[in-house]
């Protein structure tokens, strides 16, 4: 049967509101809930991670990085437990492989191009002590997601990692409260970091099964799993749990560098989505 004219306006008119109405972003879907934004090694998608060049490269207010430590004692911002992927050590010292960070001294290090590998405008970067990436974050006015990386291969790292926060002013109230936390894989290490400072807001990097959170709800205010297993009902048990400061515990996941994936991760309910482009999450959010 014809519409009727009156009908066909009525339509005319819907239509046109439909049109004129915004998207239904992602923010909207999850009850307006948006998810902290971090730059996994600095905005590692465009220069070379963990260095100087990718902390502050798009503004983004939280920055991850990793540690290691030197064969003389010294603290550095490095991922791999070797030199080899992002240095130039293999052309400096090409007798010593498998050239892990442990076996060099800092001076040793310094003398390596951090930067080149990743592209020809990056030549001359070097690997940053943790002293150094400290500094440029706090200029920078960025928070911090540190990782203590193999954290087993270099004992006592955990009580040199806060002493060094320490003296460069990241354990006061302000830092503790709303610009650091310490991460790892190694849940003896969480563990270690809660005991020496329980102020200290610290996540686990991992997917323990739903009936162990209770126990690691014990020393770890987050739960930050691989993306891929990050699901709705698995985010609820984490959630549902209240961590050692006595506040919900949380949910970063990692490592998300598309739009798509980053609605979905914040329709799931996390708390935060670490990213190499972490641009295009915020953008996607």
């Amino acid at each position: 049967m014809p519409l009727r004219p009156a009908a066909l306006a009525t339509i005319t008119v819907t239509g046109l509101i439909a049109l004129a109405a915004p998207a239904v972003t992602a923010q909207a879907t999850a009850g307006q809930h948006s998810p902290v934004v971090v730059a996994n090694r600095g905005a590692s998608a465009y220069a070379p991670e963990n260095t100087l060049a990718a902390a502050d490269r798009l503004g983004i207010a939280w920055v991850e990085n990793n540690v290691q430590r030197t064969k003389d004692g010294e603290l550095v911002v490095l991922h791999d437990t070797s030199l080899a992927r992002t240095t130039n050590v293999k052309k400096v010292f090409p007798d010593r492989s498998s050239w892990n960070v442990g076996d060099f001294t800092l001076r040793e290090i310094e003398k390596l191009d951090a930067g080149s590998w990743f592209g020809a405008k990056f030549k001359g970067e070097r690997v940053p002590t943790l002293e150094e990436y400290l500094e440029e974050v706090e200029d920078n006015g960025q928070k911090l997601l540190l990782d203590l990386n193999n954290p087993e291969l270099y004992p006592g790292i955990e009580r040199q990692a806060l002493r060094e926060l320490r003296h460069d002013g990241w354990l006061d109230r302000g830092h503790l409260k709303r610009r650091l936390i310490i991460q790892s894989f190694n849940a003896d290490a969480i563990k270690k970091v809660h005991r020496l400072n329980p102020a200290i807001k610290t996540g686990f990097l991992g997917n323990p099964t739903v009936a162990e959170l209770p126990k690691y709800a014990a020393f770890a205010d987050q739960i930050n799993p691989q993306y891929e297993s990050t699901t709705a009902d698995y985010v609820s048990a984490v959630h549902a749990l209240k961590g050692p400061h006595g506040r919900r515990m949380t949910v970063y996941t990692w490592t998300v560098d598309d739009g798509p994936t980053a609605v979905k991760a914040t329709r799931a309910g996390v708390d935060g989505i670490i990213s190499n482009k972490p641009d295009v999450v915020r953008d996607a959010l």
